[in-house]
């Protein structure tokens, strides 16, 4: 934790974790009585993990569209460098864009053996996995953001053939001059760019289990219902 900078006078693990971990105490103690304020935001909540999810299914068709493109390149005889690269691209971002909407729809592998034993153990070692959860993958999004600032500040590029036009690294970049400019000439893909979606995806993943956790504090009830399949 030497590493985590201070963040508005207090250090940043005391924003990821203790912050929030102090919120569910509140939650805890309060229970029912913030239902109906918490509503609203949760219905916000459920639409970003839609959205994710909905983002996830897009990049999936995409890895289809090219693998089917390079299908077409080789019966053609026609060379269309990078596809490969791309569609492992999309890959990462499928998986990453899809974990907190799988989570919400249960679709994630949950060992329910022990919580099935009595309604004690079901509610506090629920509450218990899912805040040890929450825990790590709050962990695991403070270090994808710091991998993304890394590759950013060491120019890291892409090994394979992959290259995209410069006007579109200004654009994920912020820099709004440069999209203006529309300079098309062709850069090897900044590896950063393709890490943004394992960065949102991990926090959107934290968000749902911190989220998760909340909802089971304040409803007595895990949000996450599992689909029966027959």
């Amino acid at each position: 934790m030497r590493d985590w900078s201070p963040v508005m006078g207090l250090p940043l693990w005391v924003w990821l974790f203790v912050l929030p971990s102090l919120i569910g105490v509140v939650c805890l103690i309060a229970g029912p009585r913030l239902e109906n304020a918490m509503r609203p935001l949760w219905r916000l909540l459920d639409g970003v993990y839609l959205a994710s999810g909905a983002i996830a299914g897009f990049f999936m068709m995409t890895i289809l569209s090219l693998i089917v493109l390079g299908m077409v390149a080789r019966w053609t005889s026609v060379a269309v460098p990078g596809t490969t690269e791309f569609a492992g691209y999309s890959m990462a971002a499928t998986s990453f864009f899809a974990l907190c909407y799988a989570l919400t729809r249960g679709a994630h592998i949950r060992v329910s053996i022990i919580l099935n034993a009595n309604d004690f153990l079901r509610r506090w070692l629920d509450v218990f996995a899912v805040f040890g959860g929450a825990v790590i993958a709050t962990y695991f999004a403070r270090y994808a953001v710091k991998a993304n600032f890394f590759s950013e500040m060491l120019n890291d590029r892409t090994q394979g053939q992959d290259q995209i036009p410069e006007w579109v690294v200004s654009l994920f970049s912020l820099d709004f001059a440069g999209v203006v400019e529309g300079n098309m000439t062709l850069v090897y893909t900044p590896i950063w760019i393709p890490q943004l979606a394992m960065s949102i995806g991990t926090i959107l993943l934290a968000v749902a289990l911190w989220d998760t956790l909340y909802r089971m504090l304040i409803t007595g009830v895990n949000p996450i219902a599992s689909e029966a399949v027959e």
